[in-house]
């Protein structure tokens, strides 16, 4: 899997929202100044190629759907990121986040409370709580 472009990903937000789309309904829920059709167009035949947008046709027009899961993509595009900026160490991370942002030790507990929160019990657990 490849990183997408920030316009490339600004498009997939829109199909990940939409779960199918023609280039108008693409274009409708971008932001002001919106691009022009054409660029959505390149944009979405792009995506296309790199495997992460496949199309149903009707005539000359076609229906745009995602094949790559946004959950899919954010893994993929955190743990390039943590590798990139943080040598793959959560730790450093959160410590960055925690000095970046001026948090001290009771907004790091509780920080660190939501993300436990949020964890499995242990890695074979499926999520259900019984």
């Amino acid at each position: 899997m490849k990183e997408l472009t920030k316009a490339e990903e600004e498009i997939m937000q829109v199909l990940w929202k939409l779960e199918q789309a023609f280039v108008r309904d693409i274009l409708e829920e971008l932001p002001e100044p919106k691009p022009a059709y054409n660029t959505v167009s390149t944009i979405v035949r792009i995506l296309e190629t790199k495997g992460f947008v496949g199309h149903e046709a009707f005539g000359k027009s076609h229906k745009y759907h995602p094949l790559i899961a946004q959950d899919k993509y954010k893994s993929f595009f955190l743990k390039n990121f943590m590798s990139g900026y943080f040598g793959g160490s959560f730790e450093k991370l959160v410590s960055f986040f925690a000095k970046d942002n001026n948090l001290n030790v009771q907004e790091l507990d509780e920080l660190m409370r939501h993300v436990k929160q949020d964890l499995p019990e242990n890695p074979d657990s499926d999520g259900s709580h019984t």
